[in-house]
């Protein structure tokens, strides 16, 4: 019987090849010998985290019905190989993806597919054991990610940098400068800390929060507070679809964009939606943990100035924020990023990758534009009506 490191190794195998254009290649055949029916349903296939939100809030509130689209519930899969292995063989048609992956899939398996949106902002945190009083306390200890190619290492990495520390691998003494970075995935990050295999992880809600309600953890930065309104998941489709049934792909951005926006007004009602006592349980958690992550209480914000977790309390950063917008500039200084980042794994394409190309090329915004439109534009969101903006990053 496989343990679930066992599965943890063989799924980050599994997305090792499927980010080669070689290994890549086995689904990609799948997806072109799949009958492509003119009329398919929107098929979503999601992990179940907070980052699915918009997805999940347009199936559950039958937006994508009353934009004329047949849906099918969503598919749950277990891990980013499953999610990503699913998509490229056509098995789902919609799907969140980490940022960074979006560009391993485009620029390095060659996966005909694009970012048409964004699919919320920030969403993530620093969490470590209650002894661990600073980053640079994380110093001659192990911390998980979720995945190299994801914004939680990026921004983790930039926090190392500002407390001196150096990210390492596979070594089971790290120096009190280096830290040891281990891929672990989400669900067992939070027994992995209880037990004291890790001093720390960065991850996506709601696992910072569920470390917090068992009292095994506590949350030492919210990423939304060293990257600006960072993207974490986008929203990837197949550039087949986009082509060749843009309406249909136009209506599938504007319940997503209807979605963000009904989940902006509606916190406690999405955390409900989302959970294990929902008829449709598109998630395991517990309404009072998606509930501390999407509409938590106002004293929160003050309890975190006050232990370090925020240190920019004047950018105002929701713990999970939406808005479907994909900022060219951001894409353009995620690729600068992730050249300076620790990533062990297939990393050739990154090197001649041009940031103003990679933002071009990867990111379709004519769908979530035209939705934006019908719905308010940027303002409705509470953002200045510009598609432009200056990235901040304050580690």
């Amino acid at each position: 019987m496989l343990s679930d490191d066992d599965v943890s190794r063989r799924d980050m195998m599994r997305l090792a090849a499927l980010f080669t254009a070689a290994g890549a290649a086995p689904f990609l055949r799948a997806y072109e010998a799949r009958a492509q029916e003119p009329d398919a349903p929107v098929r979503i296939g999601y992990l179940p985290i907070t980052d699915a939100t918009p997805l999940l809030v347009a199936h559950g509130k039958g937006f994508f019905e009353a934009e004329g689209l047949k849906a099918d519930k969503p598919v749950l899969l277990r891990s980013w190989a499953q999610v990503l292995e699913a998509f490229i063989s056509g098995q789902v048609n919609v799907v969140h993806l980490l940022s960074p992956m979006t560009i391993w899939a485009r620029f390095g398996s060659k996966a005909p597919a694009k970012v048409v949106a964004w699919n919320h902002t920030g969403g993530s945190g620093l969490t470590a054991a209650p002894g661990i009083a600073s980053v640079k306390d994380l110093g001659g200890k192990t911390v998980a990610i979720p995945f190299w190619y994801s914004i939680h290492n990026v921004v983790l990495q930039a926090l190392f940098r500002e407390n001196g520390l150096k990210p390492v691998t596979k070594k089971a003494s790290p120096a009190p400068d280096e830290v040891n970075l281990v891929i672990m995935a989400p669900s067992d990050m939070v027994p992995a800390l209880g037990s004291g295999q890790i001093a720390g992880y960065i991850v996506a809600e709601p696992f910072n929060a569920a470390a917090e309600a068992l009292g095994v953890g506590k949350v030492l930065r919210f990423t939304g507070d060293v990257w600006k309104d960072h993207a974490c998941c986008v929203v990837f489709m197949h550039e087949r679809d986009l082509s060749q049934r843009p309406d249909w792909s136009q209506k599938v951005v504007d319940a997503m964009v209807k979605a963000q926006l009904w989940t902006r007004q509606n916190r406690a009602e999405t955390a409900a939606l989302l959970s294990k006592d929902d008829p449709n349980r598109y998630t395991p958690h517990t309404k009072a943990v998606l509930e501390k992550v999407l509409a938590p209480p106002q004293t929160d914000d003050a309890a975190y100035v006050a232990s370090g977790a925020i240190r920019n309390p004047a950018w105002r950063e929701r713990r999970i924020d939406f808005q479907p917008y994909p900022f060219p500039s951001y894409t353009e200084e995620l690729v600068r990023q992730l050249k300076g980042t620790l990533i062990e794994s297939e990393r050739g394409f990154l090197a001649d990758l041009d940031p103003a190309f990679a933002a071009r090329d990867l990111v379709d915004d004519s769908f979530v534009k035209k939705a934006l439109a019908k719905r308010g534009g940027l303002a409705a969101f509470g953002l200045a009506e510009s598609f432009q903006r200056d990235e901040v990053i304050s580690a």
